[in-house]
């Protein structure tokens, strides 16, 4: 196995494509192709399916791939250690959110610090946010809950306890807290099932006997928030997110806070990456 073969390969599964590939190494496509070809020959192994100007893993590529992942990562940990002393003058960092609420700060100084950086941010619920760190296609991960993972770093930010809210047009606005008993009886806008939020509510509605059915089941936090400012039903948010407009109104949950924790997370065998360490030390200072 030469490098430039494996180099060529772990371009070509992370652009998606031989031309991108060739592109990002400054190379042609045909060399880019040639390398991948004789690395499938000289192993006898079909790494890519190829179908017209589609190309995608085989089962065996994602095999190899898992690993030059972890082989081109340790590669970049090097370079940022060899040129330590330098500053940022390019770079992507990654950001996977289920809320980018409680990242602003930071981000805010990050951004002021080292402008040439470029900042790509996904939302997503507390599973997306998981395995996109577990697969690489992300950097930095933020979440509402403590991950069980050994293999996740966490930096604790606070705690924040859910609340519902509704529209101040919906008639159900003029209560000021509601029992989680008597919230089981109404119509409700939930996030999907992997939303950590949903989870730690049904886990309440659980030990208090009853059983939240979602009238609406919407995708992402915003799609919940415009469903309900239209008038339609009670949705649910820790309270450090809840978007205090002129159209929305909160409801405290009588009892027990049920909370929600603030976490920053990185995949641990990647935090001597020079972006990830700085970004989570503006965490930790």
């Amino acid at each position: 196995m030469r490098y430039v073969q494996i180099r060529a390969f772990h371009f070509v599964a992370t652009c998606g494509g031989f031309s991108r590939a060739a592109q990002a190494l400054y190379l042609t496509q045909p060399a880019v192709s040639d390398q991948v070809r004789k690395l499938e020959e000289a192993y006898d192994l079909l790494l890519f399916n190829r179908q017209k100007k589609q190309v995608s893993l085989t089962p065996q590529g994602e095999k190899l791939f898992e690993i030059t992942k972890r082989l081109f990562e340790v590669e970049n940990q090097a370079l940022d250690f060899l040129t330590e002393n330098k500053a940022f003058t390019t770079g992507t960092l990654r950001i996977n959110a289920d809320s980018a609420y409680h990242i602003l700060g930071p981000l805010k100084k990050f951004r002021e610090t080292f402008p040439q950086i470029k900042i790509k941010i996904k939302t997503g619920n507390s599973q997306d946010v998981i395995a996109d760190l577990l697969s690489y296609d992300a950097d930095i991960g933020v979440l509402g809950t403590t991950p069980d993972n050994p293999k996740i770093q966490v930096v604790k930010l606070g705690k924040s306890p859910i609340i519902a809210f509704a529209a101040i047009s919906n008639p159900l606005s003029k209560h000021k807290a509601l029992s989680i008993q008597q919230l089981a009886k109404l119509p409700l806008v939930m996030r999907e099932a992997g939303s950590k939020t949903r989870q730690k509510l049904e886990t309440a509605a659980k030990a208090a006997g009853v059983k939240l059915i979602p009238s609406i089941e919407a995708e992402g936090r915003e799609a919940v928030q415009e469903i309900v400012g239209s008038g339609t039903g009670i949705g649910f948010v820790s309270q450090k997110e809840f978007s205090n407009s002129n159209h929305l109104v909160a409801i405290h949950i009588k009892g027990e806070p049920i909370e929600m924790e603030e976490v920053v997370i990185n995949l641990k065998e990647r935090s001597g990456g020079k972006l990830i360490r700085t970004f989570m030390a503006m965490f930790k200072s």
